[in-house]
């Protein structure tokens, strides 16, 4: 393929993407119901900073912290509890709700106007609404059905759970003010966050000195592993994905060489490409190349061409999400470019809708390890309720941020102190339902979960023409 040619693909995709995480995606948000439903479903909404007009990027629903036109009810419900005029903000938030029962901003805020002045115990839950706002919402819809649950069935020992939503953009120096904001506001007993693991990394020591636990349901780098007795997370670190993607690649495929697309700016795919190049040679294979997204002289036919030069018979993409689609439209080009000639693995981050419009059927049969799939177990009581409560099937950020929730609540039910909380989450025998199976922590304050592997398939009744499914192994 000529350079000319790889630059108009790369524009067409880069048209198409982001018409889908833009207005484009409405087009798109009501069938995308399993992996999806945080893409485009904000009604009449769209992203800036994340920050009010005061500037302060924390709301337990005094102001949204989406920019954009919003419901009027809901527009109303918000100003009420900024008057802390409880009854009015509970009967205007529900009726918001009722015209738009997909946004976890409303059932949030509903849920903490029905708590009013009364006794509380509180958390924050931080998401880059500014710069990712779909992402956010998948985050949001877990913390929301689990606060719910929990203000539903008898609190925490008779006291309810009240939420704080918090900005920080994925930006490592806004999340430094906002944990430092957080660890100097006793009313937070803990904090469900960060997005990408290298903003978890720069938060991690100010969290670690004022002693208050975080526990992220997105970031995987293994960096994170041991790093402070108060980091906790529900996701699988990447040395758990990374081993499951080269043992497919070994064992499934019967093929032991592979080139590997990260991006060595990014501590989530660099330790993702790390992990899956130190398994892959102790299983006997061999990468035979690392090619990197953010080299602005990247060209994905060329990289390709050298690949199979060079005895390579998998590609392994490790992009990572961020503020900018660059590196995810990059991956995607090689995808298209490689045309299925090569068997294709992806990291977590290729888990999304953009895939499947963009790359289509350059993209079947791709392998991709993602924590949990809704159609591994789509008969749990997790499942069924989150369909009650935002009317589609959620993904697997939406799984994990429930559980951390849930691990939250349980942890208070023993000690509603910050070092209550920390001391029963490290302990050995903590363990509480979940999503799919027990929430539990290794002394690393790393999940004690396994990945799912899903393939990309052809599925004529959804609107791009295929889906992710799991591997049958």
């Amino acid at each position: 393929m000529s350079r000319k040619n790889e630059t108009v693909l790369l524009l067409l995709s880069l048209l198409i993407t982001l018409g889908l995480v833009g207005g484009g995606a409405l087009l798109f948000s009501n069938f995308f119901g399993k992996s999806f439903v945080g893409i485009g479903d904000r009604s009449n909404s769209t992203a800036t900073d994340g920050t009010s007009a005061t500037g302060k990027p924390i709301s337990f629903g005094e102001k949204t912290l989406f920019s954009g036109k919003i419901l009027p009810a809901k527009q109303e419900g918000i100003e009420a509890i900024a008057a802390r005029n409880w009854s009015v903000a509970t009967e205007k938030l529900q009726a918001a709700l009722t015209q738009n029962r997909n946004d976890p901003e409303t059932l949030i805020f509903l849920n903490n106007a029905k708590i009013g002045a009364r006794k509380s115990y509180a958390i924050a839950v931080v998401v880059p609404t500014g710069t990712s706002p779909n992402g956010s919402l998948e985050v949001l819809r877990g913390v929301a059905q689990a606060q719910t649950e929990t203000n539903q069935t008898g609190n925490i020992n008779g006291v309810p759970l009240k939420v704080a939503i918090v900005n920080d953009n994925n930006q490592e120096d806004q999340a430094r003010q906002v944990a430092s904001t957080l660890v100097n506001t006793p009313e937070i007993l803990a904090v469900i966050g960060h997005w990408a693991s290298q903003v978890t990394l720069a938060v991690a020591p100010i969290y670690d000195e004022g002693k208050l636990v975080a526990i992220s349901p997105v970031s995987t780098s293994v960096k994170l592993s041991g790093i402070s007795p108060y980091i906790f997370r529900t996701v699988p670190s990447d040395y758990i994905a990374a081993r499951a993607l080269a043992n497919y690649m070994l064992t499934n495929l019967q093929q032991k060489n592979a080139a590997v697309f990260f991006n060595p700016q990014s501590a989530y795919s660099q330790s993702l490409k790390s992990e899956f190049v130190t398994a892959v040679l102790l299983g006997g294979g061999k990468v035979t190349s690392e090619f990197d997204l953010s080299d602005p002289s990247f060209s994905p036919a060329n990289s390709i061409n050298q690949a199979i030069k060079q005895g390579a018979k998998v590609l392994m993409l490790a992009p990572n999400t961020g503020s900018s689609t660059s590196i995810i439209d990059k991956a995607l080009q090689v995808v298209q470019v490689n045309r299925r000639r090569l068997q294709l693995l992806g990291g977590d981050a290729i888990y999304n809708s953009t895939t499947l419009e963009v790359a289509g059927d350059a993209a079947v049969d791709m392998v991709v390890a993602i924590p949990w799939d809704i159609d591994t177990d789509p008969k749990s009581q997790f499942v069924r309720q989150s369909r009650q409560f935002w009317g589609a099937e959620v993904n697997w950020r939406t799984a994990l941020a429930y559980n951390a929730t849930k691990a939250l609540t349980a942890a208070m039910q023993k000690s509603a102190t910050r070092e209550g909380i920390q001391q029963t989450l490290s302990s050995i025998d903590f363990s509480t339902p979940g999503a799919a199976n027990p929430v539990q922590f290794l002394p690393s304050g790393d999940s004690n979960a396994s990945v799912q592997l899903v393939q990309v398939v052809r599925q004529v009744n959804t609107s791009t023409g295929y889906d992710f499914v799991p591997v049958r192994q």
